[in-house]
């Protein structure tokens, strides 16, 4: 990584269930935009790129949200990549800045989605995850939909090999709806106990319903700037450096190893996880606060192995001795993570972005993990969209 990168303002919409809300993602992008630029007390015509990033749109989306804080003429990129767009909004935005192209940059994610279970939008094609469901059904028998499906049948087979057991699953959906409860930008806010979560409606395998990220409507937004900015601006106080970050897709262990859990993404995010510690020469002890890509509690235990939490087959473990929650070693999600914050896919990205960020400057209120408020505080985010990409970054003050 050559020049460095900053996280000078965030802002967020708060996460709602879909169609309950009188909006439409333009207003869901002027929201979190101006939030934003708020935050980083700037005018948007100091904003050189901007990266827009959406699952179900129209083509040029990005540009009729962005027209809602102006039109500049600036370069407006639309990004799609599946459930890690915004991270990946994020990754490009930060690239503009580290090469000199863009002194600030922009991204922005939102989502405007149908109740229910993910679907299609193109019939007439191949779908892009077609591979992976047929490598998968080899394994498991196949089941719809197709998200729980692939998840919940990482999770069975991580319990056939190490024992883990649909406790412990459930325990992440109580951990994470407990922590949701602080949030008042979480779609949910109510904990529940565990004998609630395991008695909720079974989805697949181990997976309840109380352990499954809702769709979701929502926006959230992250500019980032260079160090010559942040000096000019007199930003450094609440500047954040993004110390490492990677994007890694599917290599062919995804479908050599012939396992539901690398199908689910567990290579790619170890691979990021190893290159990020790299860059910000730091381990996973390092870290105080991460947010992950807890699209389902199965997904979260395996994370929590692939970044390196601990080792393979231990993530059960963790979960058991309460390491990931307040007290804990790590606090992992607390903003409620996707399960109860809500999933808006082209959002969510920047919304753990934001919520790292106040973090790391000791503005999380009643969510605020103390040891990331010191100026040795170290986060981490992890993001995945199947089909596949991961997005791993790593994130510390500036003023450190």
């Amino acid at each position: 990584m050559s020049g460095k990168v900053f996280v000078v303002g965030v802002g967020m919409t708060k996460f709602e269930k879909p169609g309950s809300r009188e909006w439409d993602y333009p207003d869901m992008a002027r929201e979190a935009g101006t939030k934003a630029l708020e935050d980083a007390g700037i005018d948007y015509r100091e904003i050189e790129q901007a990266y827009v990033g959406y699952v179900y749109g129209e083509s040029t989306s990005g540009q009729r949200a962005l027209y809602e804080l102006g039109m500049t003429g600036l370069p407006i990129v639309n990004v799609n990549n599946n459930c890690s767009t915004g991270s990946t909004a994020l990754f490009l935005a930060a690239q503009a800045v580290r090469s000199g192209s863009a002194a600030c940059a922009l991204a922005l994610g939102f989502e405007k989605m149908q109740p229910g279970s993910l679907g299609s939008t193109f019939d007439d094609r191949e779908q892009p995850m077609l591979r992976h469901l047929l490598a998968l059904a080899e394994l498991q028998e196949f089941a719809l939909p197709p998200a729980p499906y692939m998840f919940g049948a990482a999770g069975k087979e991580h319990m056939e090999r190490y024992g883990t057991t649909a406790k412990q699953f459930a325990r992440i959906g109580v951990k994470n709806h407990r922590h949701s409860v602080n949030n008042p930008y979480a779609q949910f806010q109510d904990e529940y106990t565990l004998e609630e979560v395991l008695a909720a409606k079974t989805i697949y395998g181990p997976l309840t319903k109380l352990q499954c990220s809702p769709t979701s409507d929502g926006s959230a937004a992250v500019i980032l700037a260079g160090e010559d900015f942040v000096d000019r601006h007199g930003l450094g106080d609440q500047a954040v450096e993004l110390v490492g970050q990677a994007m890694v897709t599917d290599m062919n262990s995804t479908f050599d190893d012939k396992s539901a859990i690398s199908l689910v993404g567990a290579d790619m995010t170890r691979k990021a996880a190893e290159k990020v510690y790299v860059q910000a020469g730091i381990t996973a002890d390092d870290v105080d606060v991460i947010e992950l890509h807890d699209c389902f509690s199965t997904n979260e235990l395996l994370t929590y192995e692939a970044l390196g939490l601990c080792g393979e087959g231990e993530g059960g473990k963790l979960v058991d001795n309460d390491e990931t929650t307040y007290g804990g070693r790590w606090v992992v999600n607390p903003s409620g993570g996707l399960i109860s914050k809500g999933h808006p896919l082209g959002a969510t990205g920047l919304a753990q972005c934001s919520e790292l960020t106040w973090q790391l400057r000791g503005t999380a209120d009643a969510r605020q993990v103390a040891s990331a408020a010191t100026k040795d505080g170290v986060a981490l985010q992890h993001n995945i969209g199947l089909g596949g990409a991961v997005v791993v970054s790593a994130y510390r003050p500036a003023n450190r």
